[in-house]
C-alpha cells in the first residue's frame, strides 16, 4: 500500500481517538483511581467490615500489578514465569495480611475500648478512662479529650448535685421559717387589733388640747407599721392564688399611684402617670398588680432624697403589657443588685425585705416577669411585664 494512502487511514484513526478522548470527563481520566473508588463505595453501601474496606484499595492495587507483572513476563519461559508469579502473589497475600495485623493493633483496639467507655458513661460512670490517652499520635489525642470531656462531666455533676443539695437545705429552711412565721403572725395580729382599739378609745377620750396626742398618733403609725410587716409575712408564708379578670391595667395604676402620692404629701417628689387609652383589658387580678405597683411606688419614695421625680408608664409591646416605675432616687449598687428579689433581703433599717420578694412571685404567678436597671447617683427603673391573655395550661397525662 502506499504511505499517502496508508496515512490517509491512520488519519481518521486519529482523529476518531482524539475525539474519544476529548469525550471522556477530567474525572475519568485516571481509570485505576475511578476504579478503586467505586469499589470502596459499594464496600461502604454494603455495610463490609473495616478492614476489609482498608485492604481493598491495596488489594486492587496489588492485582493491577499482577496483571502488569504478567504482561510483561509473556516471553519468559513457562516454569520461571509461574515461579516470579507465585512469589509475587505470596508476597501480596503476606502484605494484605500484615497490613490486617497493624490495623488491628493500631485502630480498632482503641476503638473497641472507646465504645466500650462511651457506653459506661451513657449509663451515668464518669470514673472511666482510657488507656490509649498515652499514645503520642492522633488516636492518642481522641483518647486524651475524651478523658477531659469526661472528667469535665464529672465536675459538671458533682456541682449540679452540690447546689441541689442547698437549694433543697434552703427550700426547707424558708419552708420552716414560713410555718413559723405565719404562726407568729397570727399571735400578733390577734393582740395588736386589741392594741389599737384601745388606742382608739383613749384617744376619744383626751381633751383636744392635750399633748399625749401626738404621742397617740405616732402609736398608730406603729400600729400599722407592725400591721403591714405582718400582713407581708403572712402572704409570703401562705400566698393566695390571683383572681384572674379581663379589667383595664390604667384604673389599676391609677388606683396605685393615687395611694402612692398620698405617701408622698411631705416630701417634694412629682409622681407622674402616663397613661396608654389605646391598652386593651389584660387578665389580671387588679389587687395583688396593685400591690406590686404600690410596693414598687413606695421603694422609688423612699429613695429619693430631697426633691424627686416618679414616672409610671403603661405601653404594648406586642401580646404583653409593660408597666415601668422610674424614679430618680439613689439607685442600686452592681454588688446589691442581684438580690434584691431574694426573701429577707434589704437595705433598708426598717424593711423586711419581704416586698421584692413578694412582687416577683406574683408577676410570675402572671405569668409576667419583672426587669429592673439601676444606676448608683441617677435612679432605678423597674418593669413589669405581664402578658395581654394569660396562656392556658393543659395537663398531658401520662
Amino acid at each position: 500500500m502506499p504511505e499517502s494512502q496508508a496515512a490517509s487511514f491512520r488519519e481518521p484513526a486519529a482523529n476518531r481517538e482524539g475525539l474519544a478522548v476529548s469525550a471522556v470527563p477530567a474525572s475519568a481520566s485516571n481509570p485505576q483511581q475511578s476504579a478503586m473508588e467505586a469499589i470502596v463505595e459499594q464496600a461502604g453501601g454494603f455495610g463490609l467490615n473495616w478492614q476489609i474496606k482498608a485492604v481493598l484499595p491495596i488489594v486492587f492495587v496489588l492485582i493491577n500489578g499482577m496483571l502488569l507483572f504478567t504482561l510483561a513476563t509473556l516471553s519468559w519461559q513457562n516454569p520461571q514465569r509461574h515461579m516470579v508469579l507465585v512469589v509475587a502473589g505470596a508476597g501480596a497475600i503476606v502484605i494484605c495480611a500484615a497490613l490486617v495485623v497493624v490495623l488491628t493493633y493500631v485502630i480498632q483496639r482503641p476503638l473497641i475500648e472507646l465504645q466500650e467507655k462511651i457506653g459506661r458513661v451513657g449509663h451515668g460512670d464518669l470514673n472511666v478512662t482510657v488507656g490509649f490517652a498515652k499514645r503520642a499520635d492522633e488516636i492518642g489525642d481522641l483518647g486524651r479529650n475524651f478523658n477531659r470531656m469526661v472528667r469535665q462531666l464529672r465536675e459538671s455533676r458533682e456541682e449540679i448535685e452540690t447546689l441541689h443539695r442547698t437549694q433543697m437545705s434552703r427550700a426547707e429552711h424558708l419552708a420552716t421559717l414560713g410555718e413559723i412565721a405565719a404562726g407568729l403572725a397570727h399571735e400578733i395580729r390577734n393582740p395588736l387589733a386589741g392594741i389599737a382599739g384601745v388606742i382608739d378609745v383613749a384617744a376619744r377620750d383626751l381633751p383636744g388640747s392635750s399633748p399625749a396626742r401626738a404621742v397617740i398618733q405616732d402609736v398608730r403609725q406603729e400600729i400599722s407599721q407592725i400591721n403591714h410587716i405582718v400582713g407581708d409575712l403572712l402572704q409570703t408564708a401562705r400566698p393566695h392564688p390571683p383572681a384572674i379578670r379581663r379589667s383595664d391595667l390604667n384604673v389599676t395604676a391609677e388606683h396605685s399611684v393615687m395611694l402612692a402620692r398620698q405617701q408622698a404629701l411631705s416630701k417634694p417628689i412629682e409622681i407622674v402617670l402616663q397613661k396608654n387609652p389605646d391598652l386593651p383589658g389584660v387578665e389580671h387580678d387588679s389587687d395583688q398588680i396593685h400591690q406590686v405597683l404600690l410596693n414598687l411606688l413606695l421603694n422609688s419614695i423612699q429613695a429619693i432624697d430631697g426633691p424627686g421625680r416618679i414616672i409610671v408608664e403603661l405601653e404594648r409591646h406586642e401580646d404583653q403589657v409593660a408597666i415601668s416605675v422610674s424614679d430618680t432616687g439613689r439607685g442600686i449598687s452592681a454588688t446589691d443588685l442581684p438580690n434584691i428579689f431574694r426573701p429577707f433581703y434589704t437595705t433598708k433599717g426598717n424593711g423586711t425585705g419581704l416586698g421584692l420578694s413578694l412582687a416577683r412571685r406574683i408577676v410570675e404567678e402572671h405569668q409576667g416577669r419583672i426587669e429592673v436597671a439601676s444606676s448608683v447617683g441617677k435612679g432605678t427603673k423597674f418593669t413589669v411585664l405581664l402578658p395581654i391573655e394569660k396562656r392556658k395550661v393543659v395537663a398531658v397525662s401520662a
